[in-house]
């Protein structure tokens, strides 16, 4: 690979905040320095690539600590509901794609992704009745943003045996087993489809800045042929894709579970991710202490059935970590809800009580999403060692006193929703990411997010929100010793270069401070952000001095 120069540009290194030009040569960051030493450097350096980056900001690239490839890849294929404004809006859109799909001769269950009925004036769901009358009985299938529930036609249901099955409902919203089982019906491609889908995906990804995803594989998502293809495809820079961390989500009750797992899909970073404790919010599957507030008890309900449901016990959850513990890799668990944070940090407890403190300290596992964590369940993180990849994207989409968490939870329990100052205050180490395609790929945007907390005391400095999106995520897969996530001397170049209108230093309390030599000393750069500023355009992604992504000209 030909040694590339990067001069006349804005580099954000920790190491040499003055920097102004880098050289990349064999995937690492070869030289740092000054403009005014490019052309000495140039003079005994050979065949040398230079780029003019005219002002541009070279930082480190980003890393989305939880994504979804494969299914990313279906939702940029199929029907985007995010922004319907309606259910009438929904369905019409639905009817529209139905009659497209008609007429190019699309085979297969028309999909779609994104709906969220609390934006709606309606206030509920499409139901079964409906989407049958807007396709003219077509299979459909219709995943609600969270992706913990769907809406089915009845031709799908019928299909895909959904009827049987525990989370079955006649008005065709499907939870649990039934939407497990829809969702493993949606998923069911060729191999040249999911080539196309997998590419598509990681290029999305490469476009945003971002040069590595932890991939969260779960049965209902993806096979584990699925998931070695993709480690497979993507272990070289030279593939020219983002690199993929991945994560399988199969529980564990003994060692020889977790090294039969690990045999069967090479290179597994840990086995979880997405072993769900629970399920959403928005799908009222999140196991909660107390009942959610939207719904209303009456004769013959159970209170329990009000709060969720847990999908793992504390005793799986110990099994699980001894297992996943002895065996040298990761454990990850999705946790929402705080009965779910409750059982599984009980769960943990005990498996630090089997193998000691310091051996489940020492294994670094991982807690996906943590959005409701009390003062105790605090303590027991920092004590367990535990890390927490979280995605501010919820906060900005949810959020508020009008938001969906509010309306599920009521404003004192939403008030607490996403604590990532509480978390980052107490030292537990902080990784962000998408969830994609739950929320979009939008590094700045959870940049931007965490400044803008509907909570204004958990929020955290852009400073704070950009490490943890970036080291912070090669932190999580352990892989932090590389020196990635920095631009220093003998650093893998995995870089990202953007165009933003303005750049200035950002304080530690999120101020921003004006531009001068004295300010920036010490203090690397990064763009403003706001609602009234254009995010920053990503003009290339190296991932290790591969071109990833190319949008310079």
């Amino acid at each position: 690979m030909r040694p590339t120069l990067y001069r006349n540009a804005v580099v954000h290194s920790r190491s040499d905040p003055f920097a102004e030009a880098l050289l990349v040569a064999d995937g690492q960051v070869a030289w740092l320095g000054a403009e005014d030493s490019v052309d000495s450097l140039l003079a005994g350096s050979g065949d040398v690539e230079v780029v003019d980056l005219d002002g541009a900001l070279v930082a480190p690239a980003f890393v989305d600590a939880h994504v979804h490839v494969l299914e990313t890849g279906l939702a940029l294929e199929a029907l985007d509901l995010a922004d319907a404004a309606s259910l009438a809006d929904c369905l019409d859109r639905v009817a529209r794609g139905a009659a497209a799909a008609r007429r190019d001769g699309h085979v297969g269950p028309l999909v779609g992704y994104g709906w969220d009925e609390t934006a709606w004036p309606e206030r509920r769901a499409p139901s079964r009745d409906e989407l049958d009358r807007a396709t003219g009985g077509a299979p459909v299938y219709l995943a609600r943003v969270d992706m913990h529930s769907a809406v089915v036609s009845s031709s799908f249901a019928e299909v895909a045996g959904l009827v049987p099955l525990a989370g079955w409902g006649a008005d065709g919203l499907v939870t649990g087993a039934a939407h497990h089982r829809a969702r493993d019906a949606v998923r069911e491609v060729s191999d040249e489809r999911r080539e196309r889908l997998v590419r598509a995906s990681l290029g999305a990804a490469a476009a945003a800045g971002i040069v590595s995803v932890h991939e969260h594989s779960h049965p209902h998502t993806d096979s584990r042929e699925g998931l070695a293809h993709l480690l497979a495809l993507t272990a070289e820079p030279s593939s020219g894709l983002p690199g993929v961390v991945g994560y399988r989500a199969e529980l564990c009750e003994t060692v020889e579970d977790a090294r039969a797992l690990l045999s069967a899909v090479p290179g597994l970073a840990g086995i979880g991710g997405d072993l769900n404790v629970d399920g959403s919010i928005g799908s009222r599957t999140a196991a909660l202490r107390a009942p959610y507030s939207d719904l209303v008890g009456g004769p013959g309900i159970v209170p329990e059935s009000l709060r969720g449901s847990l999908q793992l016990t504390a005793e799986e959850v110990t099994n699980h970590v001894t297992a996943v513990t002895r065996a040298g890799v990761q454990a990850a668990f999705h946790v929402i809800g705080d009965h779910a944070m409750d059982e599984v940090l009980l769960g943990f407890r005990a498996a630090s009580d089997v193998d000691g403190v310091g051996a489940v300290r020492a294994a670094g596992h991982r807690i996906e999403h943590a959005e409701m964590i009390d003062a105790p369940a605090l303590s027991a993180m920092v004590l367990l060692g535990l890390m927490a990849s979280v995605q501010p994207g919820f906060d900005a989409a949810w959020g508020g006193a009008d938001g969906m968490y509010a309306a599920r939870l009521g404003p004192v329990r939403a008030a607490a929703m996403n604590p990532f100052a509480d978390l980052a205050g107490a030292g537990v180490p902080l990784a962000l990411g998408s969830d994609s395609p739950v929320t979009p790929f939008d590094p700045w945007g959870a940049v931007l997010a965490c400044l803008q907390h509907h909570e204004p005391s958990q929020r955290i400095s852009a400073r704070a929100a950009f490490r943890a999106h970036t080291r912070g995520g090669w932190r999580a897969a352990r892989l932090d010793h590389t020196g990635a996530g920095e631009i220093r001397l003998g650093a893998p170049a995995d870089l990202a270069i953007w165009r933003a209108d303005e750049l200035a230093v950002q304080a530690p309390d999120g101020r921003l401070a004006a531009w001068s030599t004295d300010a920036r000393a010490g203090t690397p750069l990064l763009p403003v952000l706001g609602d009234d500023v254009a995010r920053p355009t990503c003009l290339r992604t190296l991932r290790a001095g591969e071109v990833v992504h190319d949008d310079l000209s």
